[in-house]
């Protein structure tokens, strides 16, 4: 560990995407981790990465929109992560934070979810379990641990898939356990089922749009995505 991070500490930043792990890692104070869409193994990596001197830990990256008006793109800062019967407040210091330098983003209830949401109705009804705008896959994870470690929790996230749309499983079936992209896997889901390729094309622009939004949040956000200048 560097002396910087030895002095300050630093933040663990929870991704499911090898993508969206490079660039939280761009923040100073930072390590990120991606967790390839499985739950136990995100919390081990997490679990791992604690021990040298973490001093908060964020959910970040791309969220699937619960609400029909949200667009590929929007900005989300979690006040609170819901999963099954529980529910888990971010930090309010760390939240305000966060606003205060991302004035467009919106305050909001993001749902942790531990499979991905492939359909409208599949998102409507989480949607009326739990009145959250997006889900993740990571959120929860992060949650669960920063509760269990007493440690602050922040959620920034954005919408790359809105709610009025189906996701075509050719964009699920590259998703390795590391957080990197199968492209043969992809290839193999289009070979399978051409119909999917008009879908992919929309989620891949969607994605576009969300991946450079992640990357303008984290130039505004410095050290440890907003937590290590608040003392």
């Amino acid at each position: 560990m560097s002396a910087e991070r030895e002095a300050s500490g630093y933040v663990i930043a929870a991704t499911g995407l090898r993508a969206e792990a490079r660039i939280a890692a761009r923040a100073p104070r930072t390590r990120a981790v991606a967790g390839g869409g499985d739950a136990a193994h995100m919390e081990s990596l997490i679990e791992q990465a604690i021990a040298e001197g973490c001093r908060g830990i964020v959910s970040f990256g791309m969220a699937g929109g619960l609400q029909r008006e949200l667009k590929p793109g929007t900005c989300l800062i979690g006040r609170e992560v819901v999963h099954g019967n529980n529910r888990y407040r971010a930090d309010q210091a760390w939240a305000a934070r966060l606003q205060t330098r991302l004035p467009r983003a919106e305050l909001v209830a993001i749902a942790g979810v531990d499979h991905p949401l492939l359909t409208q109705s599949q998102k409507q009804a989480l949607f009326s379990a739990t009145s959250a705008t997006a889900a993740d896959m990571e959120s929860h994870v992060a949650a669960r641990v920063a509760a269990r470690h007493a440690l602050p929790l922040a959620v920034l996230r954005v919408v790359a898939d809105p709610q009025a749309r189906d996701l075509p499983r050719a964009a699920l079936a590259g998703m390795r356990a590391d957080g990197s992209t199968d492209t043969a896997a992809v290839l193999r889901s289009l070979c399978k089922d051409p119909g999917q390729i008009a879908q992919l094309v929309r989620v891949a622009a969607d994605a576009g749009r969300a991946y450079w939004a992640l990357l303008r949040c984290h130039r505004r956000l410095g050290p440890g995505l907003g937590l290590i200048d608040l003392g």
